[in-house]
This record gives C-alpha cells, sequence and structure tokens, in this order.
C-alpha cells in the first residue's frame, strides 16, 4: 500500500501547491495550531472563517455558513476547505457539494502530513494503519455514496457492500499490524541489550516544533533534519551520548499535538512506548511562547503521556529557546511547576546555552531514579 492512500497529498514539501480556507474556532492559539498545520500539509491558507462550535448538521457548520464558505471561496479561489474538528464523511461530502470545494477534517489534514512526512519503513506503515482505523467508521458513508444507483447495495455475493468494504480494511489491517509486529520485536530485542548493558536510557518528548531534534543534535553531536514545520521527526532516532564519566542512550521522538487522535497514539505506540521505558524523559518547552500557548501544550503533553502510562516523577522539563523567551514569563512558569513536583532547566538548544546544567541535572536526575528503583526492590 502507498504511504499517499486514502488522500494523502503527494505534494512538494518546499512548495505551497494549493489554497485552503479554514473554518476554526475564535481563540488565537487554535486558528495558529490549525494555520501551521495547513502550512505543513503544503496548502496556503487564503482565510479563517470562525465558529463556536462544529456541529453536528448535515453539513459540520450551521446552513448559513455553509453558505458563507461557499461565497468566500468563490470570492478567494480557494480549492479546499480545511474544518478544524472532525467531520463525518458524509458531512464533508455534503460541504464539499453546497461549496464546490475539497473538504478535509483536522484528523485527515494530520495524516496527511504525517504521510507526507514517513521516512522509515515503520514510519509508513505505522502512517498506514492509521488511515485504515480512520477509514473504518467513514466505510457506511464512502459505500452508499459510491452505490447509489445499485439495488440497496448489496454485492453478488449476498454480502452488503458495506460488508465487503469493511472485511477490505480489515484484512489490511491485519497485514499491517503483522509486519509492525515484526518491528516492534526487533525494538524489544534492542531494549532488553539495552537493559543488559544497564545503561540509563534519556527520551526526548514535547510538543512538535519545540527543538528536540535540535537539542538531539546538539547533545549527540548529529546531524538531524532540523526544521520549523510539524512532524519533522516521525520515527525514533537513538544513540550513545557521552555524559561526563558515563554513557547514557539518547532517544528522538515524534513530537506531540493538542487533539491528537487516540487511533494515531495507538498506531505509534510501538514507537511512542519509549518514552514509558525511559529512565527519564526531557519535556522540551518551547519558553518564547506566550503563556497560554505553553499551558496548552504542556496540558497537551502531559495527556498523551499519561495514555502511555508515563509516571511524573521521570519527566524533566526543559524550558527551550531562552535566548527569545521573556525572563518574567519563564519565573512564573517554574515557580508554578515547580509546586506541581516538576523540576525545570533553562536552554537555549541552538546557542547551546544551559547544557552543561541541562547534563549536571540529567546526572542527578538518573541518580535518584536509581535510589527510588532501589528502595522499591528492597520494600
Amino acid at each position: 500500500m502507498d504511504s499517499t492512500t486514502f488522500g494523502a497529498k503527494k505534494s512538494d514539501s518546499n512548495h505551497l501547491t494549493e489554497t485552503a480556507t479554514i473554518v476554526s474556532f475564535p481563540d488565537l492559539f487554535t486558528q495558529a495550531e490549525i494555520r501551521e498545520l495547513a502550512k505543513a500539509a503544503g496548502y496556503h491558507v487564503t482565510e479563517i472563517i470562525t465558529q463556536r462550535r462544529i456541529i453536528k448538521s448535515e453539513f459540520g457548520v450551521g446552513v448559513g455558513k455553509a453558505e458563507e464558505l461557499k461565497n468566500m471561496v468563490e470570492e478567494n479561489g480557494s480549492k479546499t476547505i480545511i474544518v478544524d474538528e472532525k467531520l463525518t464523511s458524509s458531512q464533508a461530502n455534503n460541504l464539499s457539494k453546497v461549496t464546490h470545494a475539497e473538504v478535509i477534517d483536522r484528523e485527515r489534514l494530520i495524516l496527511n502530513i504525517f504521510a507526507k512526512r514517513a521516512a522509515t519503513v515503520e514510519a509508513k506503515l505505522q502512517v498506514q494503519l492509521a488511515e485504515l482505523k480512520y477509514e473504518m467508521p467513514r466505510a457506511r458513508d464512502e459505500v452508499r455514496y459510491s452505490v447509489k444507483g445499485e439495488r440497496m447495495g448489496f454485492s453478488g455475493m449476498g454480502e452488503t457492500a458495506v460488508d465487503v468494504r469493511f472485511k477490505a480494511l480489515r484484512r489490511q489491517m491485519v497485514f499491517i499490524n503483522q509486519k509492525l509486529k515484526k518491528a516492534r520485536t526487533q525494538r524489544q530485542l534492542q531494549r532488553a541489550q539495552r537493559q543488559k548493558l544497564q545503561i540509563p536510557f534519556i527520551s526526548l518528548a514535547g510538543y512538535t516544533s519545540s527543538g528536540k531534534t535540535t537539542l538531539f543534535n546538539k547533545l549527540a553531536s548529529e546531524t538531524k533534519e532540523e526544521s520549523p514545520s510539524l512532524f519533522t521527526t516521525l520515527s525514533t532516532t537513538t544513540r550513545a551520548v557521552r555524559l561526563f564519566d558515563s554513557e547514557v542512550l539518547l532517544s528522538d521522538s515524534v513530537g506531540f499535538i493538542s487533539r491528537l487522535p487516540t487511533y494515531l497514539i495507538e498506531s505509534f505506540k510501538s514507537t511512542l512506548e519509549e518514552l514509558n521505558l525511559a529512565d527519564l524523559i526531557l519535556l522540551i518547552v518551547d519558553a518564547s511562547e506566550s503563556s497560554e500557548s505553553i499551558q496548552i501544550k504542556l496540558e497537551s503533553s502531559f495527556d498523551i503521556l499519561k495514555q502511555l502510562g508515563v509516571d511524573q516523577e521521570r519527566i524533566l522539563l526543559v524550558l527551550n529557546k531562552m535566548d527569545l523567551a521573556k525572563r518574567e514569563n519563564v519565573d512564573v512558569l517554574e515557580k508554578e511547576y515547580a509546586g506541581h513536583g516538576f523540576k525545570t532547566v533553562r536552554i537555549s538548544a541552538v546557542r547551546g546555552d544551559g547544557l552543561h546544567r541541562l547534563k549536571l541535572q540529567i546526572k542527578e536526575s538518573l541518580k535518584t531514579e536509581t535510589k527510588n528503583e532501589n528502595q522499591i526492590m528492597r520494600a
């Protein structure tokens, strides 16, 4: 199966190939995020129209809003409408008919980005699995649209077209899961080898575009691709790093985002579960952003880590981009999260500021983690 199956766009990542109008929510953070997602997918956003909530109507938006969108895309020439929420297949089709534009929802947009960014065989398989999970609940509507004019949608074998479609999707899921199982087995063997060597394992986590890969490159003397675009990293990279008088393993992984679909987390579980097995997680924060943005992004990150079963005790907050941050805002942030039991360290991964302090804090945190484990074993 091609990684662009189910509507992912084959576009040059260096050029914005299509224009799009966005339907989003009134708050500025949400609008900024969906604009960045659209840009990462290869769209040039011509306009953003807001609605307080995406309603359960036949269009996903109000009738008046659908008419407004129709007039808007006629005026600005948008070929695509991006709705910043989950839509059913019928809602997307209905809105497309009214506006005469392609309609995609937030989840489809994220999947398109993942399909474009996937580079390794495992990442491509994980994206394909997520694509299939996205399609499953939409299969009924899709079949109904495709078999109009046929007798009640029955196939020649006496099965409904929906059943045939579902079975095809399930077969594909089984096939991909089998391939991913092999990759997961290999990853488990690698973990077992690490455990035998008793080398501490550190994983970088954080919101997409927080500077994880930049920090990884600095600490591991690597040259992984760094980009302000969302989801540059989709596969895990692990390297041995010298930390004063000892060696640790450092891993970079896929970035987080708000309202990340559960099935997408599940599809990338073999990659993301590295976080649950790490001795220490460096949760990278872009400290140069507004307090509101930092709060939302941290809550999203904590939510995903919680879903993966990560203990708070193993998280070290790394406040990155201090060369661009307002000191007073960072002071407030540190005080707030210290009250919740989090340790923090300030750095600038780009300039290398604070990396010595970070290494010292990592060493201290690993000692604390080892001490806690020994106490648990004695108990």
